[in-house]
């Protein structure tokens, strides 16, 4: 008798354990990034979106902990559409190299961060959109005469260590181009403005972020070359085919009430940035020949 009533007792316990354990998992769940808004709703808990805090226009963490940029202005209207306010939205860096990693892990619930949809980035994970299309160009100063990619033959061109866009425009236009490469955009802008350097080269849409900024409002324009096209899309884990469709619906309810035209115009507006139209969802431009 008086083993039942200890069992009793421990299997009681046992239940509360039990009980709270999951209840404390649950809460856990409305903090992260995947579960949160697994639902499409925020229901007081948080997102985790993947953005750069290194690309003025488009994605930057400025001195003061806010964020500001095109691919942040769109991933907060997406989220208030998934249900969650800007307060309940937690920005996460996601560098270029960790995007896939990011996701795969449920760092992120997704990511908006110049991300070109490519073939082989589509094996490891899905996206929404396109809801940008940006090509490689070149920056130069407001007053240079290039206006041609074969004007840069004997010239200084600068981009980032390891950039594809600049070995790009030494291959198709510009064999003679004499490459400089640094190791960030900043760098290649000081050079630009001092004369040092001719031109700067990546996407126009990262190249008219810099531009935009204050201390370089009016100093520089783009060539308006066209050299590639870049789809950016939004990255969302491999099968997950609810969310992906959820954030498709707020890319053309973002188009289609002129939310996109006024973050355009915002982010992009002071250098003179001639952006593509909003691109149509699910259609990719392929690369230029």
């Amino acid at each position: 008798m008086k083993l039942r009533k200890v069992t009793a007792v421990s299997a009681a316990a046992l239940v509360l354990a039990l009980t709270a354990t999951a209840c404390g998992s649950d809460d856990k769940k409305d903090d992260t990034g995947s579960s949160a808004s697994s639902s499409g709703s925020g229901s007081g808990g948080k997102i985790k979106i993947g953005i750069k805090y290194d690309q003025p226009g488009l994605g930057l963490k400025k001195p003061d902990g806010s964020f500001a940029g095109f691919d942040v202005d769109v991933a907060t209207y997406v989220a208030k559409e998934l249900g969650y306010e800007p307060n309940q939205i937690e920005f996460v860096e996601t560098k270029s190299a960790d995007r896939e990693n990011a996701i795969s892990r449920g760092d992120v619930k997704f990511i908006a961060a110049t991300y070109s949809i490519t073939d082989e980035r589509k094996k490891k994970v899905d996206f929404a959109g396109p809801y940008l299309l940006a090509h490689q160009d070149l920056l130069v100063k407001s007053d240079s005469d290039i206006s041609k990619g074969t004007d840069l033959n004997g010239k200084n061109l600068c981009s980032v260590t390891g950039s594809t866009s600049a070995q790009n425009v030494q291959k198709s236009i510009a064999p003679k181009a004499n490459l400089k490469e640094v190791s960030t955009y900043s760098e290649c802008l000081a050079g630009l403005q001092s004369g040092a350097i001719d031109a700067l080269t990546t996407d126009d849409s990262i190249l008219a972020g810099f531009a935009a900024q204050d201390q370089y409002k009016g100093k520089f324009k783009l060539a308006g070359l066209k050299l590639s096209n870049e789809n950016y899309g939004i990255g969302v884990k491999k099968g997950d085919t609810a969310t992906t469709d959820k954030i498709n619906a707020a890319l053309e309810k973002m188009v289609s009430d002129g939310s996109w035209d006024k973050a355009v115009t915002a982010n992009f507006g002071p250098a003179n940035y001639k952006n593509e139209p909003a691109p149509k969802i699910g259609v990719i431009v392929p690369k230029a020949s």
